[in-house]
C-alpha cells in the first residue's frame, strides 16, 4: 500500500495498492512483464500525468494506461473528436505504469516504506472537490464555432471518402476478376428498390397476383373441394342474414316477403 495525499492540508492519506504486473510471456504486449507496475484504487480525478509525475522518482516512466477494470492491454485509438464519445469517469480505476527499465518497478514498490507522498503541487495541482466540479462544468459547455468546424471537417472527409469509393466502383464495374466473375451492382437500368416495409409489401402483393394469374382454376381436385367449401360457406352466411332480416321485420310487424 502506497500512501499519497492530494494536498498539503489533507490529514488522512489515500492508499494506492501497487504490485508488479505478471502475465504470461506474450499475453499482454502493451504492458510488458518485469517493467509494468499494476496500481489499484486510483481515484477518478487522478490522471495519467499525475501518476507519471508520482512514479518518475523511481525511474523513467514510458507510459501510463488507466482502465476501468483489469484486462488484457490493447492499443487504444486516440480520440478523434473533442465533443463526441466523451466518457465520464465516475468510480475508482486501475492503472498500468510502464517503466523503461525493470529497476523502476522495484523502486516503486519500495516507496511504501516512506511517508505519504504528495501528488498535487503548486506547479501541477490536481483539482478535487468544488474546483473539480467547476472545471467539469466549464468543460461541458460546447463552443458552437469549434463544434461547427469539427462537423464540417468530418463531413468533408466523409464526402471525399464516398467519392473515392464511387469512383473505384465505377472503374471496376463490368470488369471481370481473376476468376472471370463480374460484380453486379444496383446502378443499372433497374436500380434496386428501397429496403422499406411498404416497398416489401408491394413486392409481395405483385408476386401474389402474378402467381394467381398463372394458376388454372378448378384444375386440381383440392381446388374443386375448396371452391365447393367456399360456396357452401357463402350460402350459409346468406341464409343466416336472411333469417335475421325476417325476424327483424316480424318484430316490427312489417312483413313484406315480396
Amino acid at each position: 500500500a502506497l500512501a499519497v495525499k492530494f494536498g498539503a492540508r489533507q490529514r488522512s492519506p489515500h492508499c494506492l495498492l501497487v504490485k508488479e504486473h505478471q502475465v504470461r510471456e506474450g499475453a499482454d504486449t502493451a504492458h510488458p512483464p518485469r517493467r509494468t507496475l499494476f496500481v489499484l484504487n486510483v481515484p477518478p480525478y487522478c490522471g495519467p500525468d499525475s501518476l507519471s509525475r508520482l512514479f518518475s522518482r523511481c525511474g523513467h516512466v514510458q507510459s501510463v494506461d488507466i482502465c476501468d477494470k483489469p484486462g488484457p492491454g490493447e492499443k487504444k485509438e486516440k480520440p478523434t473528436s473533442k465533443f463526441f464519445h466523451r466518457k465520464t469517469v465516475t468510480g475508482f480505476q486501475v492503472a498500468y505504469v510502464v517503466f523503461r527499465k525493470p529497476a523502476g518497478v522495484q523502486a516503486a514498490k519500495a516507496l511504501s516504506q516512506e511517508g505519504p507522498l504528495l501528488i498535487s503541487t503548486e506547479s501541477h495541482p490536481v483539482k478535487t472537490g468544488i474546483s473539480k466540479w467547476i472545471a467539469s462544468y466549464e468543460a461541458s459547455i460546447v463552443d458552437p464555432k469549434e463544434l461547427k468546424a469539427e462537423v464540417d471537417a468530418y463531413m468533408q472527409d466523409y464526402d471525399k471518402k464516398m467519392a473515392e469509393e464511387e469512383a473505384k466502383a465505377a472503374k471496376e464495374e463490368g470488369v471481370p476478376d481473376e476468376e472471370g466473375w463480374v460484380k453486379v451492382t444496383r446502378k443499372g437500368r433497374k436500380p434496386g428498390l428501397p429496403r422499406t416495409e411498404a416497398a416489401n409489401l408491394r413486392v409481395l402483393e405483385k408476386e401474389k397476383q402474378k402467381r394467381a394469374r398463372k394458376e388454372l382454376l378448378n384444375f386440381y381436385a383440392w381446388q374443386h373441394r375448396e371452391t365447393k367449401r367456399e360456396h357452401i360457406a357463402q350460402l350459409r352466411k346468406k341464409f343466416e342474414e336472411d333469417k335475421q332480416r325476417i325476424a327483424l321485420m316480424r318484430a316490427q310487424r312489417k312483413f313484406r316477403p315480396y
